[in-house]
């Protein structure tokens, strides 16, 4: 389990009024619907943000998230990842007892990348056709970024928090995107070692990492309620928006 359903995420470092946010759905290139949020700045967004979530999907959490990367400036859309084994969200968000047990060992690297190529071509109709485009992650979903720094969409860089290298598997070796991996220094669920184990295999394979170990913090530490976590939470701010700023400016 990542955050829970009451969970919040932290303020960005730097913030700015947000424009237009809305919930529904988008429609992959196999023609799966699947539910998203969306949030967009109050300014022109020079990066967009896909948002990866854990292993329950779009919940409330990702939903907050989306409006303050949006607050960073940043076009954000986080996207539910069980459109072809549960449908769209009936009520936008996932609920707290989604079985989602049941539905994550049934998502595939295929039908994720139809997802999030999706919401890319959706970032871009918002903001602009030339809208460099990150993936942020957590947990499951930060796997996914990791995995995705291989090239295999138009991304321009690739951001985890807490992933499980395991799965990544092979397409470590294929990794040419900046990446950022943030590790939980204290995470129970995957080695701290594991993880460290990755950034170098990735780095091998000619991708830019830049692997950012918590030291003490728990597995789902950004949370804004984590207040001993506070330090940490804006120290992954700092990275994630210097990654931004990063391919803004490539």
């Amino acid at each position: 389990m990542c955050h829970g359903h009451d969970s919040r995420p932290p303020a960005p470092p730097r913030t700015g009024p947000v424009g237009r946010r809305r919930q529904g759905t988008l429609t992959a290139a196999d023609g799966t619907e699947f539910s998203v949020a969306t949030a967009l700045p109050g300014e022109p967004a020079r990066v967009g943000v896909v948002l990866l979530p854990d292993i329950r999907g779009l919940h409330p959490y990702y939903v907050a998230l989306t409006a303050r990367f949006a607050e960073a400036g940043l076009a954000a859309v986080a996207i539910d990842w069980f459109g072809r084994t549960a449908g769209v969200c009936a009520d936008g968000v996932r609920p707290e007892d989604f079985p989602w047990q049941s539905h994550v060992p049934r998502t595939t690297p295929e039908g994720i990348d139809a997802d999030v190529g999706a919401a890319i071509t959706h970032l871009r109709a918002e903001s602009g056709a030339d809208l460099p485009v990150v993936t942020v992650g957590f947990c499951f979903g930060g796997s996914q970024s990791w995995r995705l720094a291989g090239g295999q969409l138009d991304l321009a860089g690739c951001a985890g928090f807490y992933g499980r290298p395991a799965l990544v598997g092979d397409a470590a070796d294929d990794a040419r995107l900046p990446t950022l991996m943030l590790i939980a220094g204290a995470d129970t669920v995957t080695p701290v070692e594991d993880q460290l184990a990755l950034a170098e295999r990735m780095r091998a394979a000619g991708a830019a990492v830049d692997a950012v170990v918590h030291d003490g913090a728990p597995h789902s530490f950004f949370d804004r309620a984590h207040d001993e976590w506070a330090d940490a939470c804006r120290e992954a701010w700092e990275h994630v928006l210097a990654l931004t700023d990063r391919v803004a400016r490539d």
